[in-house]
């Protein structure tokens, strides 16, 4: 009798695991992560950039969620949008992070370009049946009040009518602090990249 019992016994916690195991499954998410430089983590240790602090966190959080690093230093809009189909098919991301457009701005490639660009991703992701969380940019105003002003409104109006997850500037707040700049000003340090973290995870986490 005793041995029966423990036979059922060990057949139910499998059971009991199993399904555990299928649930948590069925809810892990991958995000993709396709940026430039501020999450490719330019200048500093990788695993220090807000990306991997996003996976550290997600890892106790939400386990079995998966983070891929798609970004690339340099990578312009145009660029990502020839990358992002190959990148779908193989992650078969949940949620597709784009922290984009800073190299076109700085570049001073038109404005009409750039929001076409971005609208063009973001109707890829959606049709892949993954959700967008778009991370707004903004330049100096020393490239021109006028072009500033509409780089930045662009990141606002597709979020408005797309009706996406937006962050509206990664690097609200401290954007002139030297301690949280490197020395050119444009890339944060690596005591930033909580912050930038933070301020990402207020569009996120309710995707997750």
């Amino acid at each position: 009798m005793k041995r029966w019992v423990l036979l059922v016994g060990i057949v139910l916690t499998s059971s009991l695991w199993a399904s555990s195991a299928a649930a948590l499954g069925a809810s892990a998410k991958t995000v993709l992560v396709l940026g430039d430089s501020i999450s490719a983590a330019y200048g500093i240790q990788r695993d220090a950039g807000w990306v991997a602090l996003l996976a550290a966190r997600l890892a106790t959080e939400h386990p079995g969620d998966v983070v891929v690093n798609a970004s690339i230093s340099g990578e312009t809009t145009d660029g990502a949008l020839a990358r992002l189909p190959a990148a779908l098919a193989k992650h078969n991301a949940d949620i597709v992070v784009l922290e984009l457009g800073g190299n076109d701005a700085l570049r001073g490639y038109p404005i009409e370009r750039i929001r076409a660009n971005i609208e063009a991703m973001t109707a890829l992701v959606a049709k892949a049946g993954a959700r967008v969380v778009l991370v707004g940019m903004q330049i100096p105003p020393n490239y021109g009040p006028r072009y500033a002003d509409a780089f930045k409104a662009l990141y606002e109006d597709v979020a408005r009518r797309e009706h996406l997850a937006f962050v509206p500037f990664p690097l609200l707040d401290f954007a002139t602090d030297p301690v949280m700049m490197q020395a050119d000003g444009i890339h944060p340090t690596a005591a930033a990249q909580g912050k930038i973290l933070d301020h990402v995870l207020v569009a996120l986490s309710p995707l997750l």
